[in-house]
């Protein structure tokens, strides 16, 4: 029976009536008169290096069964027909093709005949075994046309062993003739090594089945396993997993389960027992997660018979060592996909990765694996495309590689023996394109990011804490308790050394990055905005005939758009844009004057226009003014000019806009390809103009971009997906609205407003209550009654959302969208913090990928990958609040300033920025950014040359300035105040921060010369009681400033116990 399995571009086969009637299957005509063509032009091309020098080949395929294996007897079947036939032979020869098989495959295969023959002029010869024969006679029969036609070589697949009796019996018969025999396995494989487009396709589909498992249903499995301190062992992950990829509706990828199968059974390994082998298998051991420890997970699925496959190595609160290889690992895997492309040798793949690791890590080369990769498609490993050092076969368009690198046999510091032996692995699919490659399973991070996983349990945190000695002199002089733990068991550093090891890194990668590109002058030129129409553009009259006679009076021509004011006898037009201001005035004797001013060249902030700075040797009216005695007229006059000067300058100002617009394609609406994915009622900010009354809309899904509309005709808003930078969903919480925001990479219009922001909401709750009647009581029905709509009203509409949400991320999933990298990103609150961006206070949060404000206006959308650093200013003791200046890597752009930033929010902020990897500094006092800008980018050179960012570092320069005030006293450790150089400086040049013990050691020791049993109290009366005898002068304002800072020194002496607890489990 035939299996059923479809390749290439065959369709998939039909099935017969129910009811135990045979299956009914159909042979791609095309497909098999192109591929007989391949077939045979690439046997007769390379017959002596590949094929053997064979006069003739056969390939047999063995019987089904149910184990996994690939099979070049099958991959050929495959290829060239569709489908397997297991136990069937057949032989190709330069004028016939003989099949031996049963009578209903070969009642299936008769198709064959006419068209080999119109295709490539062989004859198709039909030997039919009945079930009970043997098929010794048809086989004698098959050779010997083969021997008759002096073909004394034969091609076989001499690495299958034969199964079955059919088999047996044939390789017996081959082996017993006077043919000497060949192996053919070099000539298949070449011929299957590049692929028609509708293998990529297939490749393709299983490339995003295997991806999707991987971040579907794995990440999310071991994230769970490990939160919840699971006991689950690898054999059943794997089965799970299995299941998974069989279904692949429960990992939301639409493809067909008859179509879909594994490469081989997943694989999951942790616990020091590590072997990076595709024939790895799952064992039945728990999966460990202590600290340290490394989980490697492979997997491959097949799409109508063709392979894809990933693995991924995740680390759960890995070391310095280990990160440092894993890192190593994922540069010489980026260099390993890097250089695929047509026309270079296999071994230069394996070449890329190890010139990283021999620069970046040589102690790790003996651990890294002898092989980059292997070829991949019918066959899980095509022989013959090896990515090692040896090999030297040039690689072609339309190839398919498996590029898999690890570290093996590692060794790390550990108390616990499970994690002191690692491995490392990480493996994707790459297509090799016409001018590069395309990575399939890019879906699938491998970002340091998102594999590295913190697990630690809270109470050993604050047991970790409650070791650590710190000198009592240091505590005074830090500005703000840090979350930072030091395990003392195994010496490994605290979290604050590591971020500040991480931070100097940063810092060294940073001024390397901003001066290779001020070197480069790659530093952006601006928006290119067009300049607006100028004055010489607006003309009202072309020339004097068109001036409509009028009285002599003021008047607003509508049409013409200009006003016409008598002068001398004479109508005199001007054009509405000339005109800056009209005002009215009426007096005491009922006369009324009206006042027009013009726009003039060189009058104080007006607006530059170049025709007037062109033609500076004409004459210019400044203002004119008349009186009148019908101030209803005046009244009217004004009106009508300032209702037109406004229509005209809004008409402009869009026309402006819409001319610095980039251009875009137009919207592909879905049509009958598929349903708009729709969500309904949705406001829309920014507005729509016009004074009627505000309407929602629908938002929906279309074949390139979203479309948003209500029911008027010319509300209509098309984002297209190549024009979205960010996308975001924010659920509501503890806001009013639950919204979807889109952050574009070039202005759209929404209505007559440009714009780069554009927010799609609906209001979970009213805004406006009403506040009257008489108090209700916590514990009213209607009361509780409504607070429960509430809350259903909320979650049905977060709810929506989040449906809408995940279909549109299915769709940006799909193969055609890859390259724009969308997905819906969603604000971490808890990683939130109050500031001021704009005017007022609002409540900043992190997404992955960008530091944003969604909910007042204007918007806040901060790309972090636009960041140059970040300084945070006005930290210091005794401040509440601090600043954040974000400098963007365009020094052409504004620092954009976020203040009045809670300082208990400083500690995270400074997490959170290490853990993005920017690079952040600290200063007391706010910096002048506009001239230090502007001082770089007049002299990059100098900037480079004196540290580049380092004059912010804080740490750097009080160390300096301390080292030269000190370097030649030298420190010694006193109790004793410093003698200055009179009594009141003395007062002054104590410490800001004191502590308890401080102050109890200076009683003794000063009590000598004070008198004895004194209490501190008695010395502040005594000396409010000589100031007073003095004169009663106040206290001066650096005392009042010393006695705020040391009582703020004494009120931070807290319970170091009082930091918030980290959460349970991070990433």
């Amino acid at each position: 029976m035939v299996e059923q399995r479809n390749g290439g571009n065959h369709p998939t086969a039909t099935n017969g009536a129910a009811g135990g009637a045979s299956g009914v299957y159909v042979i791609d005509a095309s497909t098999l008169v192109r591929r007989l063509k391949s077939l045979y032009f690439h046997w007769r091309e390379h017959r002596e290096e590949l094929w053997g020098s064979c006069n003739a080949f056969v390939v047999a395929t063995p019987p089904p069964s149910d184990d996994l294996r690939y099979l070049k007897s099958s991959a050929l079947n495959i290829w060239l027909l569709g489908y397997e036939f297991p136990e069937t032979i057949m032989l190709f020869s330069d004028k016939q093709i003989h099949f031996l098989c049963s009578q209903k495959k070969a009642s299936l295969l008769d198709v064959v005949k006419k068209l080999a023959e119109e295709a490539i002029n062989v004859d198709v010869v039909m030997h039919v075994k009945a079930k009970n024969d043997d098929g010794l006679t048809l086989m004698d029969t098959i050779l010997t046309s083969i021997e008759s036609a002096n073909s004394c070589i034969l091609g076989h697949i001499a690495r299958e062993a034969p199964e079955g009796k059919l088999l047996e019996t044939w390789t017996e018969k081959m082996k017993s003739s006077r043919l000497q025999l060949r192996d053919i396995t070099n000539g298949l494989a070449d011929l299957f090594s590049v692929k028609e487009t509708g293998e990529l396709t297939n490749v393709k589909k299983a490339a995003y089945l295997t991806a999707s498992a991987m971040k579907q249903f794995v990440v999310p499995k071991l994230e769970k396993v490990i939160d919840e301190e699971k006991k689950v062992t690898h054999s059943s992950l794997m089965d799970e997993t299995e299941n998974a990829i069989a279904r692949p509706d429960t990992i939301k990828v639409k493809l067909k389960r008859e179509n879909v199968d594994i490469c081989y059974p997943p694989i999951f390994q942790s616990g020091g027992n590590f072997d990076l082998r595709p024939s790895a298998s799952s064992n039945d051991d728990h999966l460990y997660y202590d600290s340290a420890s490394v989980i490697i997970c492979a997997l491959g699925s097949r799409y109508n018979s063709y392979c894809a496959n990933v693995a991924r190595t995740f680390l759960i609160d890995s070391n310095a060592t280990q990160s440092k290889a894993y890192q190593v690992l994922l540069k010489a895997h980026e260099a390993a996909v890097g250089v695929l492309k047509p026309g270079i040798k296999a071994n230069d793949v394996y070449k890329a990765a190890l010139a990283v690791v021999e620069k970046e890590a040589p102690e790790l080369t003996s651990n890294l694996t002898k092989s980059a990769g292997t070829g991949i498609g019918l066959e899980f490993r095509e022989s013959g495309l090896n990515l090692n050092e040896k090999n030297e076969r040039v690689l072609k368009a339309g190839m398919v590689f498996n590029v898999s690198l690890g570290f093996q046999n590692m060794q790390t510091k550990s108390s616990k023996a499970k994690s002191q032996n690692y491995a490392l692995l990480i493996a994707d699919t790459v297509v090799v394109t016409a001018t590069s490659h395309e990575v399939v399973t890019l879906l699938s991070s491998k970002a340091f990011k998102d594999i590295a996983y913190s697990f630690n349990d809270g109470e050993e945190e604050e047991d970790e804490r409650a070791q650590v000695k710190v000198d009592s002199n240091r505590n005074r002089n830090e500005a703000l308790y840090s979350k930072a733990t030091l395990r003392s068991d195994n010496h490994e550093m605290s979290k604050e050394e590591l971020r500040r090891q991480h931070q100097a890194e940063l810092a060294r990668q940073k001024n390397e990055e901003t001066a290779q590109r001020l070197a480069g002058g790659t530093t952006a030129t601006g928006n290119g905005r067009s300049s607006s129409r100028t004055s010489n553009d607006l003309i009202a009259y072309k020339n004097i005939n068109d001036v409509p006679p009028r009285d002599l009076m003021i008047q607003v021509d509508q049409k013409n758009e200009a006003i016409l004011i008598p002068l001398y006898g004479s109508m005199v037009p001007f054009h509405i844009a000339t005109v800056k201001t009209v005002s009215s005035q009426a007096d005491t004797s009922r006369n009324c004057y009206i006042r027009i001013i013009f726009n003039v060249p060189g009058t104080p902030f007006s607006s530059q226009d170049p025709n007037s700075v062109k033609n500076q040797t004409d004459i210019f009216l400044k203002e004119v003014s008349f009186r009148s005695k019908d101030p209803r007229h005046i009244s009217e006059v004004v009106q009508q000019i300032k209702t037109l000067r406004r229509n005209v300058v809004s008409r402009e100002s869009e026309r402006a806009e819409r001319a610095s617009l980039v251009t875009q394609e137009k919207l592909v609406l879905a049509g009958n390809k598929f349903k708009p994915i729709r969500l309904t009622d949705l406001w829309i900010r920014p507005t729509f103009p016009g004074r009627g009354r505000k309407l929602p809309g629908t938002l929906e899904a279309h074949d390139n971009g979203f479309r948003y509309s209500t029911s008027r005709a010319d509300e209509r808003v098309d984002i297209l997906f190549g024009n979205i930078k960010h996308a975001f969903f924010q659920p509501a919480e503890k806001e009013m609205i639950t919204l979807l925001h889109f952050h574009l990479h070039n202005h759209i219009m929404v209505g007559n407003k440009k714009t780069k922001d554009i927010q799609f909401y609906v209001e979970v709750m009213d805004v406006v209550q009403t506040l009257g009647g008489g108090k209700r009581s916590a514990y009213d029905p209607d009361e509780i009654e409504e607070e429960q709509r509430e809350r259903d009203r909320k979650n049905k509409i977060n709810m929506d959302f989040q449906n809408f949400v995940n279909r549109v991320n299915d769709l940006w999933g799909q193969p055609k969208f890859k390259e724009f990298d969308l997905e819906f990103d969603q604000p971490l609150r808890e990683l939130g913090f109050h500031g001021v961006p704009h005017k007022a206070s609002a409540f900043i949060v992190p997404t992955s990928s960008c530091l944003v404000e969604l909910i007042e206006t204007p918007f806040l959308v901060v790309s972090l990958s636009e960041i140059e650093i970040v300084n945070l200013e006005r930290v210091g003791l005794g401040q509440k609040n601090f600043d954040m200046a974000i400098v963007f890597k365009d020094f052409k752009r504004d620092v954009l300033r976020i203040d009045s930033i809670p300082s208990t929010s400083l500690d995270g902020i400074k997490e959170w920025l290490d853990t993005t990897d920017i690079k952040y500094y600290e200063s007391r006092l706010n910096m002048n950014w506009r001239a230090i800008l502007k001082t770089i980018t007049d002299d990059p050179q100098n900037f480079i040359d004196e540290g580049g960012w380092e004059f912010l570092n804080l740490e750097a320069s009080d160390s300096d300035s301390d080292g030269s005030q000190e370097s030649d006293q030298g420190y010694e450790p006193s109790d004793v105040e410093p003698e200055s150089e009179s009594e009141d400086d003395g007062s002054d040049s104590a410490s800001l921060v004191e502590s308890d013990e401080d102050e109890d050691g200076s009683e003794e020791e000063d009590g000598s010369e004070e008198e004895e049993g004194k209490t501190w109290e008695e010395l502040e009366r005594e000396a409010s009681n000589a100031d007073r005898e003095k004169g009663g002068e106040s206290d001066s304002e650096e005392e009042r400033k010393r006695r705020k800072m040391k009582a703020f020194g004494k009120s931070r002496a807290g319970p170091i116990s009082s930091a918030p607890k980290r959460p349970k489990f991070r990433r």
